[in-house]
């Protein structure tokens, strides 16, 4: 089990970005989908919680065979799906990713919002106080994002929203942007698979740092078209935009039998809201390839020597002996 915590300042604020979440997502799912490749709802509807209380609780899957690498595609099913389950208590949410062909993988993801700075060392106490973890901080405006999702008019040091005045933003300018708020991700990746799994856990928070920055980005770029919605007209875009997704990319029978959904989620920790897939190498990691020059395993003889059928009869093993013919077929 790996454990980080992401720190992500936005030039908004918690009330309006939990507008802007949910567009942001609906959107980019919307986008990113194909006929066989994309997010399909599989529910969305209220939830209530008895200690977080009223909230809203969506199952996605998410089909990603052709984002594989190609060595990955070489053993994993045609019809390759990550399950998403989330409970959102704006603004406190959760998480959850399991996979459908790989059992003792997941991530799970805790998250909190607040109108400040990324300041507060203290706001997951409640839920890993005394667990070490690396404290990660994302720059929307000054980190790199993988160059096959760069575009100018998402790029938040050129972007200036038209209805909100803010943008074009600066290296330093979480010291002095009004407003501004953070979005803290405690994220906890698991992959139970010996020999492995530090490597694979290392390899998954890298890719999830890509999404989250590059969601991040996304969500105020986009800021012009979502600045006015009110929760109403966001839930009914949502809604339109899920039925034309599912339209998109078809229906798919699972190949692999999964669980249940749950009423609560996990107790163990494990990740991030639906965002742009971060691309992967075509190369098999290090980890994962097999040594050529690997020597051959002799556990039997080189050649094997076979009695001579016509010396059978000479043989003396168990149950033969020399007065015995073969059988034949009784002939009607």
């Amino acid at each position: 089990m790996l454990l980080k915590e992401y720190r992500i300042c936005m030039p908004l604020t918690v009330d309006e970005y939990k507008i802007g979440q949910l567009y942001m997502i609906s959107k980019h799912s919307h986008e990113q989908s194909d006929r066989g490749e994309g997010v399909e709802v599989v529910q969305n509807e209220p939830f209530e919680d008895p200690h977080h209380g009223n909230g809203q609780f969506t199952e996605k899957r998410v089909y990603l065979n052709s984002k594989l690498p190609s060595w990955a595609r070489a053993v994993v099913p045609k019809i390759f799906y990550v399950t998403e389950k989330a409970w959102n208590y704006y603004p406190y949410t959760i998480t959850e990713y399991t996979c459908s062909f790989l059992p003792k993988f997941s991530i799970h993801i805790e998250t909190k919002y607040e109108d400040k700075e990324a300041s507060n060392d203290r706001i997951f106490d409640n839920e890993a106080k005394d667990l070490e973890r690396e404290v990660c901080f994302i720059d929307i405006a000054c980190d790199e994002i993988p160059e096959r999702y760069y575009k100018e008019s998402e790029d938040p040091k050129h972007f200036k929203s038209e209805k909100t005045g803010r943008g074009q933003l600066r290296e330093g300018w979480r010291d002095s942007h009004q407003p501004i708020m953070c979005s803290y991700k405690l994220v906890t990746v698991k992959f139970e698979v010996w020999g492995l799994q530090t490597r694979v856990e290392q390899f998954v928070h890298k890719v999830v740092r890509d999404i989250l920055l590059i969601g991040h980005r996304q969500a105020f770029a986009w800021v012009d078209e979502w600045y006015d919605m009110t929760m109403d007209e966001v839930r009914e875009f949502e809604r339109a935009t899920q039925e034309a997704t599912n339209r998109k990319i078809g229906v798919f029978p699972p190949a692999i039998s999964i669980s249940s959904i749950p009423l609560l989620p996990s107790s163990v920790r494990s990740a991030p809201s639906s965002a742009p897939s971060t691309p992967l190498s075509t190369d098999a990691p290090e980890f994962l390839s097999v040594p050529k020059d690997r020597p051959r395993k002799k556990s039997a003889p080189e050649t094997l020597t076979l009695p001579d059928p016509e010396k059978r009869a000479t043989l003396n093993l168990p149950g033969i002996h020399s007065s015995d013919k073969p059988c034949r077929p009784k002939l009607e």
